[in-house]
């Protein structure tokens, strides 16, 4: 189905530009090099809430720009919400058990 054209809403006439792929790209690699330096500081119990707060940072932007979730439909946007919403629940209980002693 190569060359196939999509009608359906949400799937034409979003275009982002090669400039603000490359900014975001610098702002990812940018927020890796915090990541590795953090790495070296010693911040006690909040390097990990710290560490975790960038990677969802960037988590979010590379959904939201290279995998075009802003714009598809509002019921994909809320299933993706709902599965990162688990994910920290997840993390957070985890974290009450083993990183806080």
């Amino acid at each position: 189905m190569v060359g196939q054209h999509h009608d359906e809403p949400g799937h034409g006439g979003h275009v982002i530009s090669y400039g603000r792929y490359i900014l975001i790209w610098f702002g990812l690699l940018a927020l890796t090099g915090t990541t590795v330096a953090l790495a070296g500081i010693d911040l006690g119990r909040w390097i990990i809430i710290t560490a975790l707060t960038i990677a969802s940072i960037k988590s979010l932007l590379v959904l939201n720009i290279f995998m075009h979730l802003q714009f598809e439909a509002r019921v994909f946007r809320v299933f993706v919400t709902v599965a990162a919403l688990t994910l920290t629940i997840f993390i957070v209980l985890t974290f009450f058990d083993y990183a806080f002693y």
